[in-house]
């Protein structure tokens, strides 16, 4: 059972960004603290990519853990209107599994930064995270993604497990 009322749910959840996150904008600081020139949220980019490095050919999301069903310790279906939540971060899924093939497709090289890896660069103090990214901007292959996890880059897509 929720422990708030549906209308202060409501005013919370219509209160959570889609871009600027905190996550994005520390990735973007330090990015943009080692030289790295980006443009932000380009909209004829299937996605809206929140980085765009044209550089390099990239484009960098940073995903929010819960939003895009990552398998990690922020990401826990909600009890109440389960099968909603289930069905919507499915749709999420298979959106962002789409939109990186278009990406890819185009010539653009993806990169997935998830919440969970920033959480943990900003807990631990711990630059290797954005030292990763260089090094994948400078020399990466074409589709990776960075947890926590093992905050090391892979190669494989998430799915939800229910």
């Amino acid at each position: 059972m929720d422990i708030v009322d549906p209308a202060t749910r409501s005013r919370m959840m219509s209160g959570i960004q889609a871009k600027n996150t905190k996550p994005e904008i520390l990735i973007r600081k330090a990015l943009h603290a080692r030289g790295f020139r980006y443009r932000l949220h380009v909209n004829n980019l299937p996605g809206k990519p929140d980085l765009v490095l044209p550089k390099y050919g990239a484009v960098v999301f940073v995903h929010g853990c819960f939003w895009h069903g990552h398998t990690c310790r922020y990401f826990k279906i909600p009890q109440t209107r389960s099968e909603f939540w289930v069905d919507k971060i499915m749709k999420n899924q298979a959106r962002d599994k789409h939109q990186e093939t278009l990406l890819v497709s185009m010539g653009w090289r993806v990169l997935v930064i998830w919440e969970c890896a920033v959480r943990s660069m900003k807990r631990e103090k711990n630059y290797l995270l954005i030292d990763r990214v260089a090094e994948w901007l400078i020399h990466g292959n074409e589709h990776l993604q960075i947890d926590e996890k093992t905050c090391s880059m892979t190669v494989s897509a998430t799915t939800l497990k229910v």
